[in-house]
């Protein structure tokens, strides 16, 4: 596979999530090779340097499965999975929501320049035939996350500011937050801007656009700082959503039904210092996993709840293998995480690894003589490494997720120098 460079490196667009990584010069790496030290197989997927897989909790995957989306320094671009032939969909600055579940349709934001004012749309575009459609015209502190399973609705927040105060929106390649995004957070800077943005109490309420109607109903107005909007991948009229702030600060889980019924908190915080959050939801809808930490920075679980009867099931893993950001296959046999380093909250000496993890449950001893139907049923995770990511620069989050037909766990990283979107096989390579 031929690797191609941009010779103005200044182009590079290295947004990731709320924090951004440096700007770095792409060395010029092998377009695919054997961990020395894990024997699994790595493959670079995308060709431009400042080029990135999507947030860990976004669906980038055609219905079929056979193609992925990926931000690029300068629009959107299709990898098709089996050839890893790169095509560019979208130019410009769009900011990418996620690929619909039914029709495959990419959607995302644009802006333009009208009369001196900025415009900003969400619209989707078919991959097939490059057909663009404008969906919606945001107002000023309307932003759109999710897309529902039928992409019959679009979900979003509705943040009133004072006039003045106005956030700095996302680039290309940054995860979707709702009112407050800047590609210039750093490390040091990210626990002073969520504690000064959740005591603002801004008024806000999350909303549903009728993609077909035209039609916006709004439910659930408080001044809490709502954010992560996931709608389930199953359910079109379920959404997920999050109260932001320091962890340790907020009961952050939550779910709602779009006529705004049904308001129900996922995980109530039980000792001081207790955190939970990176939610995402299983592939069938079923189950919310999120990261839990009793207490924050000590204990680690990786924590699921059955939405449709609220039994829970917390797996432990250890410091080492904590992760950023954990996820689950299509067939909810395994997880994934994506490491983390010594400035995170584990606190890992030796974190920096993408991991694959095999789940066992305990075996209940209780013979029977105690009703265990409301316990927690708890279990272990089974660590094997498959990326050494001693070269990774953790300001750029690794985002790991599991391919369609899960043979792959899909990353990114700037190990190379520059953020590109790579793969990792799941099996190990022949004689490893």
């Amino acid at each position: 596979m031929n690797l191609c460079f941009f010779k103005d490196t200044a182009r590079m667009l290295l947004a990731v999530g709320v924090l951004a990584s440096p700007l770095y010069a792409q060395t010029t790496p092998p377009p695919e090779w054997i961990d020395a030290d894990t024997g699994h197989r790595v493959i670079q997927l995308s060709t431009e340097p400042g080029s990135e897989s999507l947030y860990f909790n976004l669906n980038p995957f055609t219905p079929d499965g056979q193609k992925m989306v990926i931000t690029s320094p300068d629009g959107i671009s299709l990898i098709h999975l089996q050839t890893r032939v790169v095509e560019k969909i979208v130019s410009g600055r769009p900011s990418i929501i996620m690929v619909g579940r039914k029709t495959g349709q990419i959607y995302y934001v644009s802006s333009k320049i009208e009369n001196g004012a900025t415009i900003r749309s969400v619209c989707a575009i078919d991959p097939n035939t490059r057909a663009v459609r404008e969906i919606l015209k945001l107002a000023r502190g309307q932003e759109v996350s999710t897309v529902n399973a039928d992409e019959t609705l679009l979900g979003g927040t509705m943040t009133e500011r004072p006039v003045g105060d106005t956030p700095v929106r996302r680039e290309a390649g940054s995860i979707p937050k709702n009112d407050i995004e800047s590609a210039a957070l750093k490390r040091g800077k990210k626990s002073k801007m969520m504690e000064d943005r959740l005591a603002k109490h801004y008024p806000m309420e999350l909303f549903f656009f009728n993609i077909a109607t035209g039609e916006t109903k709004t439910v659930n107005r408080s001044t809490d700082w709502l954010g992560h909007l996931q709608f389930s991948p199953t359910d079109p009229n379920l959404l997920m959503f999050c109260h932001e702030g320091l962890w340790q600060k907020v009961d952050r889980i939550w779910t709602i039904r779009t006529d705004g019924s049904d308001l129900k908190l996922i995980h109530r915080r039980t000792m001081v210092m207790e955190i939970a959050g990176h939610e995402f939801w299983s592939a069938d809808g079923k189950t919310i996993w999120y990261d839990l930490q009793t207490p924050r920075s000590e204990s680690f679980w990786i924590a699921g709840y059955e939405v449709s009867g609220g039994a829970r099931t917390w797996y432990h893993l250890e410091r080492d293998e904590w992760s950023v950001h954990f996820n689950v296959s299509p067939d909810h046999t395994l997880f994934s995480g994506d490491g983390g380093d010594e400035q995170m909250v584990a606190h890992a000496k030796d974190g920096k690894w993408l991991y694959l993890f095999r789940p066992e449950l305990l075996a209940d001893k209780s013979d029977g003589n105690i009703d265990t139907k409301n316990l927690i049923k708890t279990g272990v995770f089974h660590s094997e490494k498959l990326v050494n990511m001693g070269k990774h620069d953790y300001a750029l989050e690794p985002n790991a997720m599991f391919s369609p037909d899960m043979k792959w766990l899909i990353f990114r990283s700037n190990m190379s120098g520059a953020n590109q979107a790579y793969a990792v096989e799941l099996a190990k390579a022949a004689g490893k």
